[in-house]
């Protein structure tokens, strides 16, 4: 069996009471206390009265590596007694490595100095309730046996609290945290209690790990809450909180069902896994939910009011003045849409490249997509052309402003509402969506609209998908785009019953002026009849010359052949004939009429109901 290694020396001069060459050759780690060969711990009793006589309020203490029972911190506590607070007063206080058995008392204290409990060991209850903590305050790698209490504590300063570990409950309950607070690589084994903890600077809990429950109700961060990459065992539910900055969420797993209650102004979900049901209620947020594990459903919901606190207590939003309380998708890609449910969120740059089961999502709400451009356009530079109104996807705004060649805003500069959208690779070509990929995602999102039984909702998406597939020039033939583009061009894909009617009329005009010109004789012809007699018989024969125009132009364009081509016109638009006599030219005109006509209108006729089918 391997020998276990020794351990190792302290850095600073060590009182080594109780050394053994063979099973401990360090001994008691205590620093020497100033004039003396030993540790606070193991001097005599003259020489610690001594020395704790000589100490005054604010002055700086060493005890590293010190064994320290509850009696030996309240004689070093008294020693440093103010009598003006009646509170013990500390300066530098370094007590790394030190163990602190029975209750460590710090409450109300004032540390006026650096704090540096670093590799500590609190075997039981550890007190800083009411603490102020003046400078750095430095738990990095503490551990605490029993509960751990810094309720109504102030850290006016950096307070380091990483890969420290909390075996019992950590009681956070109403600290001030003005600069910044790390937790990161922590263990809270007990149940954590952060309820209306102010963080005036960044708070980091990056690879925490809560194996029991944490509540964080009414905390407030002024800067940045960052638990990417923490462990969540058994959280029931996260906040309310609120934070001005961005709460970083990523990496983070939870183990059960939760209800997250954030008002901020970023939350980054990116490689999120929740192995249970999840609950978003979010205000001022943009969400992004990149690559996220969704093993049961998730929900993202946009709150509409302040939230509240345990007992009724209105959250302050005051740090998130001025921002539309909305909440906005930033990304769904690489996400199991078939698990996500979205109520009353603003999709307008919201990525979903890469999803799957898009047609499964579902969109609950008033849920907001990009519009198109808005004004009169160029096409091609000459063409005045008006883009019609619709809902769009992010990926086709990327792609139109790329082809279109348009220039990179300004870094934080919005893009105007006369322009397409570039994404966030423009303009590169090969990290843009192309058309077929953007029908396929416009594709799935109108059967989740349609599956949801809300065709209308579901219109503008079969648009989209159109008109993608119109201008790919890869996976649509040739052939089938010139389909598209005279379904478009007449119709508007069977959802723009204007632009048939427009066409409808357009047509029915030309065939009015056509038949008027060339279709309708100068006068009707007049059927003859002639006979003959033979061996007592008569045989009787009617023949109808050939309709016949002519005249002038000024002539033919009357009002009474305008009213006989009406009647042509009319009877050609619900495909009958009118038994009108027509010219040759005439016949073919009715012809066409009667096949066109009736097209445009059951266009039109399919364009209404689409808007209104339910």
């Amino acid at each position: 069996m391997s020998t276990p290694p020794a351990p190792a020396s302290p850095t600073w001069p060590y009182c080594g009471h109780g050394a053994d060459p063979t099973t401990d050759p360090v001994g008691c780690p205590g620093i020497h206390v100033p004039g003396h060969t030993t540790c606070l711990a193991h001097l005599n009793d003259a020489d610690r009265t001594s020395y704790l006589t000589s100490l005054a309020p604010g002055a700086d203490v060493d005890h590293r590596g010190t064994p320290i029972t509850e009696r030996l911190l309240q004689a070093l506590l008294r020693a440093l007694h103010d009598p003006s607070t009646g509170k013990p007063n500390l300066g530098t206080a370094r007590f790394q490595g030190a163990t602190f058995t029975g209750d460590a008392r710090f409450g109300e204290a004032t540390f006026t100095g650096e704090a540096w409990f670093d590799g500590a060991t609190f075997t039981s209850t550890a007190r800083f309730d009411g603490a102020t903590f003046t400078g750095d305050a430095e738990f990095v790698g503490a551990t605490f046996t029993g509960d751990a209490r810094f309720v109504g504590a102030t850290f006016i300063s950096t307070t380091g609290l990483g890969r420290a570990t909390f075996t019992g409950d950590a009681q956070f309950f109403g600290v001030t945290f003005t600069g910044t607070a790390w937790f990161g690589g922590t263990t809270f084994s007990g149940t954590a209690w952060f309820g209306g903890t102010v963080f005036s600077g960044d708070a980091q809990f990056d690879e925490a790990t809560f194996t029991n429950d944490v509540r964080f109700d009414g905390a407030t961060f002024s800067g940045d809450a960052q638990f990417g990459g923490a462990t969540f065992t058994v959280l029931s539910s996260f906040g309310p909180i609120l934070c001005a900055g961005r709460v970083d969420l990523s990496g983070c797993a939870f183990g059960a069902p939760v209800t997250m209650e954030i008002a901020a102004g970023e939350v980054d979900c990116v490689r999120t896994r929740w192995e249970s049901t999840a609950t978003f209620r979010l205000r001022y947020a943009t969400v992004d939910l990149s690559h996220a594990v969704l093993s049961s459903p998730a929900a993202v919901t946009a709150h509409p009011i302040p939230f509240t606190t345990i007992g009724t207590t209105v959250m302050d939003e005051s740090l998130l003045a001025g921002r539309a309380p909305g909440v906005r998708v930033a990304s769904v890609q690489g996400v199991d849409a078939a698990h996500l449910v979205l109520t009353d969120t603003d999709l307008s740059d919201c990525l979903f490249s890469g999803a799957f089961h898009l047609d499964q999502i579902r969109l609950e709400g008033r849920t907001l997509f990009a519009p198109t451009p808005t004004g009169i356009h160029r096409r091609h530079h000459i063409w005045p052309c008006h883009w019609t109104r619709r809902r769009t996807l992010a990926e086709e705004h990327h792609w139109r402003a790329q082809t279109a060649g348009q220039p990179t805003p300004s870094l934080g500069q919005p893009s105007s509402p006369r322009n397409w959208r570039p994404g966030p690779h423009h303009p590169n070509p090969g990290l843009t969506p192309d058309p077929d990929d953007v029908a396929a995602i416009y594709r799935q999102l109108r059967k989740a609209f349609e599956d949801g039984k809300n065709e209308p909702g579901a219109a503008d998406f079969y648009y989209g998908e159109m008109e993608m597939r119109r201008h790919d020039h890869t996976g649509t033939p040739p052939g089938e785009r010139g389909l598209l583009r005279g379904y478009w061009l007449l119709s508007g894909y069977g959802l723009r019953s204007s632009r048939a009617m427009i066409w409808l009329l357009t047509a029915m005009a030309t065939t009015l002026l056509a038949l008027m010109l060339w279709g309708l004789p100068t006068r009707d012809p007049e059927p003859a009849t002639t006979g003959t007699l033979s061996h007592g018989k008569i045989t009787l024969n009617t023949t109808s010359p050939d309709p016949h125009l002519s005249g002038t132009w000024h002539q033919r364009l009357t009002a009474d052949r305008a009213e006989k081509a009406t009647r042509v016109v009319v009877n050609s638009v619900v495909f009958r004939s009118s038994g009108q006599n027509l010219t040759t030219a005439g016949t073919y005109i009715e012809m066409a009429s009667r096949l066109l006509e009736p097209t445009l209108l059951a266009l039109a006729a399919l364009a209404v109901r689409s808007r209104i089918k339910r």
